[in-house]
Formats: structure tokens, sequence, C-alpha cells
């Protein structure tokens, strides 16, 4: 009996982790590649950054529904799905012969994406009992950095050389391994809700709703941006009110409103991917516009951030077993603040060297922020909850990125930079708005800390 439970561990763990690595990989890689697609499509810097924000939006927008359909019909069956959607997903994209094919086949790999997001961690969560969680989860959250470690380098190395289309056929091999393993070696079926009727309107609502306020938030300082945003936030207070009404919520807000470690953990997850996503993708442009860098150079100076992370982040996920994630997640987000500041001071002339340091330090903030943050977050909710609980760890991640995005898109329009590409003649423009961009993120992130201070102790 042991030998079947360790083994059944070790492939939910194998499996999640692969799906993880694949998602991750094409995150990260894809930022490298920004440039040379706007060559290609003649895009401008706003333009581009739809390739990544289409991407996070929709996988947003379905991670809480699909992780409540997970919990109802089986949370094997959603992982396997979305494996098969990404790997599909990834060959329109490299197919794509303009910039509006590539955006909506990245529409279609965030399903995948969502459907990947929303249940990996909560098979962990499954399969690990609660004095291991922290130790699995780590290793999971590890295998994330592992991809973002290698995404840049990768994507460097095969933009430089064979294209951007290459990074998204690179996927179809390892996303056809992931589904094989996934639906030949996992046998057994997690649906702890099994039996609950699935909240329609609800999930029309949210969906509905997060997708008016992130798009209204992206073209502002536009006056109609302002108003779409207004209507984002008008739907999500009639989506809290019907959650609060209807019998089975696609969300509980119990788990808001009488759970402090779970709220405060998600609230403290949130600000942190809202503060630090778009690090790779203004560094990226700062590098090869710039510094003058190649793909592949960039590539291999922003790997030392993922490199830290996925180092440590299996160290922090054992600690935050024995050591109250409160103070781990917390000292984590701090380093993350000493790492921004010297990022708002960018220019031509900065070393590289200062900027690989802070990289390597803002790895070390991320690693100790994330596993015992999840392992926090996962650990204060029942088990028919698990689903729930990875899709809003994955919502909180992707709509701070989302957050991350538009802020980023705000200050670049602000600057003049939504309709032209970066050159030599308005190079100064990117960098002021960086120093805009890095001292709003270092206070988010200072905020973070407060966040995360006050979540209280784990349950149980």
């Amino acid at each position: 009996m042991t030998e079947t439970i360790e083994t059944k561990k070790r492939v939910a763990l194998t499996a999640a982790t692969l799906g993880t690595l694949l998602t991750a990989f094409t995150s990260s890689s894809i930022n490298i590649a920004l440039p040379s697609v706007g060559i290609d499509f003649l895009a401008s810097p706003v333009l581009l950054s739809w390739i990544t924000t289409a991407y996070l939006l929709i996988t947003a927008m379905l991670l809480v529904p699909l992780g409540k359909v997970a919990d109802i019909y089986g949370r094997k069956k959603i992982f396997s799905y979305g494996i098969f959607i990404f790997t599909l997903a990834s060959l329109l994209c490299g197919l794509s012969a303009s910039i509006g094919m590539l955006i909506a086949s990245r529409l279609f790999q965030g399903i995948g994406s969502a459907m990947i997001f929303g249940t990996g961690v909560a098979i962990l969560t499954s399969v690990f009992p609660v004095h291991e969680r922290g130790k699995a989860l780590g290793i999971n959250i590890a295998a994330t950095y592992i991809g973002l470690s290698i995404g840049p380098v990768m994507g460097g190395f095969l933009t430089q050389n064979f294209g951007w289309r290459s990074i998204f056929f690179a996927n179809i091999p390892f996303g056809i391994l992931a589904f094989l393993l996934i639906t030949l070696k996992i046998k057994d079926e997690w649906a702890d809700a099994k039996g609950e009727t699935f909240d329609f309107t609800g999930s029309f609502l949210y969906s509905l709703s997060l997708l008016t306020l992130m798009y209204g938030l992206s073209v502002i300082p536009a006056l109609y941006g302002f108003f779409i945003a207004l209507i984002g936030v008008t739907g999500m207070y009639i989506f809290v009110k019907w959650e609060l009404r209807v019998k089975n919520p696609i969300f509980n807000m119990d788990l808001f409103f009488k759970n402090r470690v779970f709220a405060f953990s998600s609230l403290a997850a949130l600000i942190n991917y809202c503060a630090t996503f778009a690090i790779g993708f203004l560094l990226s442009l700062y590098l090869q516009y710039i510094k003058g860098f190649d793909p592949q150079i960039a590539g291999l100076v922003l790997i030392s951030q993922p490199v830290i992370m996925a180092v440590f982040s299996p160290l922090a996920g054992r600690l935050s077993d024995t050591i109250e994630p409160r103070i781990l997640a917390s000292a984590g987000m701090g380093m993350l603040v000493a790492g921004l500041i010297p990022l708002i001071f960018l220019d031509a002339a900065t070393p590289l060297s200062l900027i690989i340091i802070n990289l390597m330090f803002l790895g070390l903030g991320f690693a100790f922020f994330s596993s015992p943050n999840t392992n926090a977050i996962m650990s204060s909710v029942e088990k028919k909850s698990y689903g729930i609980a990875s899709a809003t760890v994955a919502t909180m991640r992707l709509t701070g990125m989302l957050f991350s995005m538009s802020i980023v898109m705000l200050v670049l329009s602000s600057k003049g930079l939504a309709d032209v590409a970066i050159t030599a003649e308005t190079n100064h423009l990117f960098l002021a708005s960086n120093q805009i961009l890095f001292t709003i993120f270092s206070l988010l992130c200072l905020a973070g800390v407060f966040a995360s201070l006050a979540r209280g102790k784990r349950n149980g």
C-alpha cells in the first residue's frame, strides 16, 4: 500500500510539474522574441504587449470557473484537456500570418493554461499530506522558475537562429509527452465537489467583469478606458453579491470574508505579481533597444533571476512546513523591494553587472515569497475547495500580471509610445517610463510586505 501511495505521489508530481514547466517556458521565452515579432509585423510596443496581455487575460477570466468545474467533474480530466489545448494552440501561434492571428492564438493558448493552472496545484494538494505539502509545492514552483530560467536563453537562441515561431513549435513534442503521461499513467480522479451544480450566472458575471476591467485599464488614459474599467468594477461588485446568495457558488466568498490566512495570502500574491511581472518585459526591451544586445545575450542576462528562484524555491517550501509562511513570505517581499529600487535609476550607462546582481536578489525574494505563500493558501482550506484554492492562487498571479502590464501600457501611452516603435529618437521616453514604472512597483511591493504580515498564523 505504501509503495502504491508513493508511486501515486511521484507520478502526480511529475505530471503537474511538467505542465507547469511547459507553460512557464512559453511565458518567459516570448518576452525575448517580442522585438523580432515587432519587426516582422511592424508593431508598436503597446500592440506587442497584447501578445502577453491577451494570454494572461483569457487565462485569468477562466481560472476560477474552471477550478470549480475541476472540483465537480475531475481535476485530472480538466488538466489533461488543458495540456491538449495548450499544445494545439502552440502550433497555431507558430503558424500565425499576422499580429491579429498571433494574439487570437494566444487567447486560445490561454484557455489551455487556465485548465493547467487551475488544477495542477489542486492535484498535488489532494495527493500530498500536510506535512509533505510544502516540499511538493516547492518543487512545483521550482519547475515554474526552471521554465522561466530556460525560457529567455532558449527563446533567445531559437529566435536568433530559427526565428520567433520556433519558440511555439518547440512546445509541441513536450506537450504531447505531457498529455500521454497524464492520460496513461494517472488512474485516479479527484472530484471532491462531485454532485454540486455549476454556477453559470456567476461564471459569466466574473469573466465579463474581469474582461471589461482589464481592457479598460489597458486603454487608459483615454477617457473611455476609465468608463469601461468602472463597468468592470461594478460587475465585480454584482458578482460578489450574487455569490453570497447562490447555493453552490463558483467562489465561496467565506474564504475571503471569514478566512484571514486565505484572504491576506491571496492579497499578498496579487500585489507581488502586480509589482514584479513586468520586470521581464521591460528589461527585455531595455537590454535589446537601449543596450543593443541580441536576443540570445539578453536571454542570458535575464536568466540570472529565475535560476536563483529555481534553486531556492524547494528550500523555501520545505522551511514553510515548519516555519510560519507569514515570516518567510514577508521576508521575501522585503527582498523584492530592495531589488526593485536600484532599477529605478536604469540608464544607458548602467553597468550590466549591477543589473545581474539585482536580478539575482529579486530571484531570491521571489523564492522566499512564492512557495511559503502558496503553502499558506492551500493549507487554509478544506479538501473540497482545493480546486478553487488552486485556481485562486493562479488567478491572483495572473490578475496581478494583468495589472502589471496595464500599468506598463498606461505609462508607455502617457509618454507617447502607444503607436511608435522604440528607436534612438524615442529611447529617452522609454527610459523615463522605466523610472516611473519601477518606482510604482517598489511602492507596491512595500505595501505587499504589510499585507503579508497581516495574514496571521496559518490554520492547522
